[in-house]
């Protein structure tokens, strides 16, 4: 499954808003520095999705906002 998540970095908690069930809003505490707000949103996905992590990958937009990450189930 290929879903679109916007990714709200710095942010007070980490949370995941369900828009329509392919796109999502994920607030994150990391900070976009060195990978650390990708690996965070891998995390919070794979929990939400309860798949292992190495079942999620972000196919693109690993440097920006939006993204487009794939579920393996």
């Amino acid at each position: 499954m290929k879903i679109t998540v916007t990714v709200k970095p710095n942010s007070g908690r980490s949370e995941i808003e369900n828009l329509d069930g392919e796109s999502f809003v994920v607030r994150l505490k990391s900070a976009p520095v060195d990978g650390k707000a990708n690996a965070e949103l891998i995390r919070l996905l794979s929990k939400y999705f309860r798949v292992p992590q190495k079942s999620v990958a972000i196919k693109t937009g690993a440097n920006a906002k939006k993204k487009l990450v794939e579920i393996l189930q």
